[in-house]
């Protein structure tokens, strides 16, 4: 940080988890800071588990170099959040954010039927914890919603073997209506390749997202820790699909995944497709939360200036202690 720049002050948070969020972590609790640099609001949320550094690793950063690049799109939010709130206007105006995906964190009939019911056409499911069980589940599902799609997520479970015997064993209606199976095993060019001339279900790179993913058919962009500019431009050479998902993290950092999806859009028109900006129904309620409104596959923007959420912001008890 250099010498003249304005000094961060942060307000810890922690958010609890309504179940288990993806196949490599155990946590319920997640903890993570707001930051407030020079009256712009930001978001640090780490998840360790899919490397990410500790949060006292990321604030020792925000006090110092910036190096972590969860910590530079955290100040990168703030600035673009201050610029607003100094003109008071929402970073919102004119812009259109694309709809959402349901992201799923159970195999469960009835959570399946509320989305469903909720307006949702396509699910994102977290899997990987149990083959057998979750494709039973899978082919039961397309057999009750035919017209519904799914996105596979499996955190990098899986051993390249074991994906595509999964994939590849599953009813010839189920792995028709997956939309991708998004890191099914650890990224790898040629791996990945096979993977994809086997099964002939497409690939969507996450947490390997890089500039040379090529062998993946859709690039997941997650504005938290990614620039999604050169990941965009990146897409487009490659001819890949461009997915933008929240972080699962606070709100405030769930508004900045979704207007940099809207931004994206009218820098690439027609790149970015279905989202995943939904995120806030997977942990329990708060007021954050609440201004963010129903789970449903249309982003609430929040009221305020900047990313909004004024009101609640202005009173938190910030503080320079870190």
């Amino acid at each position: 940080m250099a010498q003249n720049e304005p000094q961060p002050m942060i307000w810890r948070y922690r958010l609890k988890a309504r179940g288990l969020l993806n196949a490599i972590s155990r946590r319920r609790e997640f903890d993570g800071v707001l930051i407030r640099i020079d009256g712009g609001y930001g978001c640090i949320h780490p998840w360790p588990e899919l490397g990410d550094p500790s949060l006292e690793k990321c604030l020792a950063d925000l006090a110092g170099a910036r190096r972590w690049p969860i910590v530079r799109r955290a100040v990168r939010c703030a600035e673009y959040d201050r610029v607003a709130r100094v003109y008071q206007h929402s970073l919102f105006e004119e812009m259109e954010i694309p709809a959402s995906h349901a992201t799923m964190v159970k195999a469960e009939d009835a959570q399946i039927a509320r989305a469903v019911e909720a307006g949702f056409a396509t699910v994102k499911l977290k899997t990987g914890r149990d083959l057998a069980a979750e494709s039973k589940f899978l082919d039961a599902m397309t057999t009750e919603y035919p017209t519904v799609k799914w996105r596979l997520d499996f955190n990098e479970a899986l051993e390249v073997a074991d994906a595509a015997e999964f994939l590849s064993g599953l009813a010839e209606k189920t792995r028709a209506a997956i939309d991708f199976a998004e890191d099914p095993c650890p990224y790898a060019e040629s791996t990945w390749n096979e993977l994809y001339r086997q099964t002939n279900v497409m690939l969507a790179v996450d947490r390997e997202a890089a500039p040379l993913s090529t062998a993946a058919q859709v690039m997941v962009i997650k504005p938290a820790i990614d620039e999604p500019f050169l990941l965009a431009e990146a897409a487009v050479r490659n001819h890949q699909r461009v997915v933008l998902t929240s972080h699962m993290d606070h709100p405030v950092g769930q508004a900045f995944a979704a207007w940099e999806a809207a931004r994206l859009e009218l820098q690439f028109p027609g790149l970015v497709g279905l989202c995943g900006l939904q995120t806030h129904f997977l942990f329990e309620p708060d007021a954050f939360t609440e201004m963010l409104g129903p789970w449903s596959p249309t982003f609430q923007v929040p009221e305020g200036h900047g990313l909004g959420f004024d009101d609640l912001l202005e009173a938190l008890p910030w503080t320079r202690s870190f």
